[in-house]
């Protein structure tokens, strides 16, 4: 009897192991890191500069329309091709990924320096453009970043790879917005974002540890004009004549509308109701982040479980329902409790799909083409939102208020929604799949 409790407590031990041995991996590891750096330009000029802003007086339709240097980050198709296809001088000998890494890293450190140095309040028109720098740096590291992380690990390992880089990501993201708050506080927004500006290391350290990845497929060398041409117009070309990738970009372009409306406007909810820098840090940022980890760890479990297909219908619905929790905050008005279920829901609910759907769209790549295919995909499935919340969710939330402007987010995520279930129903989810989700190298 004593021995078959043993013989169980060590089945489960090993289940247990088995179930952590791939986040330990060098891979998964390595996923982590570079979303760590991955994450950090986006809350210099998202909810930070949004903060920053607000706090200098700024109205809301100037604040609003800063998200549009998102926009920056839908325009990084147009050069992605230039990450697969053209080899840095100097350094290039590090390989084509890690010479990347290292130069755009730099890049996005001199942005963030750069917009620490301007002040809104006698500049807007200087801040627009530092904010822009960012954002195109970002994008550049991003292109990188996604390309490296793909490449890097195994098919086997996207899923885990995923839940990794996302929580990177939301450590990049949330440290560098509390290490923002924190300092400005105390030594000015100077100071914060200069001192945000080491998130960058992390990315371009791993590169250099890590070295080039395994699963990297070096491309024809872009000299003669038809090459360049190719370079550009290949990645594309190749998955525009899969089956059913026009349905597919479709479902990328607005499966995300309602979610990115309702998160570039959070800040200004939180202004607006009279919360602290303090009570932000804690609630958005710290009760933020940890909901965040719950929601991966949860897309971990139920991706293994329910499948790649069912599990980004899931995401969805979580991410569709989440916005109805802020109409509930705008309408309960200055509430913690209320704050912290809000933020709580919508963080899990994205922590999940980003696990869940970045590793479709990590699937969707082909192997020749990482960088730029991942580059069409990741810029498509924000660049509506970001547009709307730009140009008009400002004047949205003066006009209807917070509850209704809420409450229409809700609305517009549900055609991703009923797209995806089309999809399934049809094939189309698996007949466009690309061969990152099935080569090993």
């Amino acid at each position: 009897m004593l021995s078959e409790t043993n013989q169980s407590v060590t089945l489960v031990e090993r289940n247990l192991w088995a179930s952590f041995r791939p986040y330990l991996e060098k891979e998964s590891l390595a996923a982590f890191f570079v979303g760590v750096s991955s994450g950090f330009p986006y809350a210099m000029i998202g909810a930070t500069l949004t903060t920053r802003l607000a706090q200098d007086g700024i109205d809301k339709k100037t604040v609003t329309a800063f998200t549009l240097a998102f926009l920056v980050y839908n325009l990084k198709v147009f050069w992605a091709w230039v990450v697969d296809g053209v080899r840095l001088p100097l350094i290039g000998s590090l390989g084509q990924r890690v010479s990347w890494l290292l130069f755009s890293g730099s890049l996005v450190m001199a942005a963030v320096v750069n917009l620490a140095l301007v002040d809104p309040s006698a500049s807007i028109g200087a801040t627009v453009a530092a904010a822009i720098m960012v954002g195109a740096a970002g994008a550049t590291y991003d292109i990188v970043i996604d390309a490296y992380r793909i490449e890097t690990l195994k098919p086997y390992q996207l899923g885990v790879g995923s839940g990794m880089s996302q929580y990177g990501w939301r450590i990049g993201s949330a440290g560098a917005g509390a290490l923002a708050l924190v300092v400005s506080a105390r030594m000015g927004w100077s100071a914060a974002y200069i001192a945000c500006a080491a998130f960058a290391l992390p990315a371009m350290l791993t590169g250099l540890i890590m070295g080039e990845p395994a699963r990297h497929v070096v491309t024809i060398e872009k000299k003669r004009v038809t090459e360049v041409w190719h370079s550009i117009a290949g990645p594309f070309t190749e998955f525009f004549q899969r089956t059913g990738a026009i349905l597919v970009l479709i479902f990328i372009l607005v499966h995300k509308i309602g979610d990115t409306l309702a998160n570039l406007t959070f800040r200004l909810l939180f202004d607006d109701l009279g919360f602290t820098n303090d009570e932000i840090a804690f609630y958005d940022v710290g009760v933020g982040f940890w909901a965040y980890l719950i929601g991966i760890f949860l897309g971990g479990v139920i991706y293994a479980r329910l499948g790649l297909k069912r599990s980004v219908l899931l995401a969805l619905i979580l991410m569709c329902v989440s916005n109805l929790s802020f109409a509930a905050l705008a309408s309960a008005g200055h509430s913690n409790l209320g704050m912290a279920g809000a933020i709580g829901f919508e963080n899990v609910a994205s922590g999940f799909g980003g696990v869940v759907v970045v590793a479709y769209f990590a699937a969707l790549c082909d192997l020749r083409y990482t960088a730029s295919q991942y580059a069409l995909i990741s810029a498509s499935a924000s660049v509506i939102g970001r547009f709307l919340t730009g140009t008009t969710a400002g004047t949205m939330i003066e006009h209807f208020g917070y509850v209704d402007f809420y409450l229409l987010t809700t609305v517009l995520a549900l055609p991703g929604i009923i797209l995806f279930w089309i999809m399934m129903r049809n094939g189309l989810v698996d007949s466009a799949m690309g061969d990152a989700g099935e080569r090993e190298g």
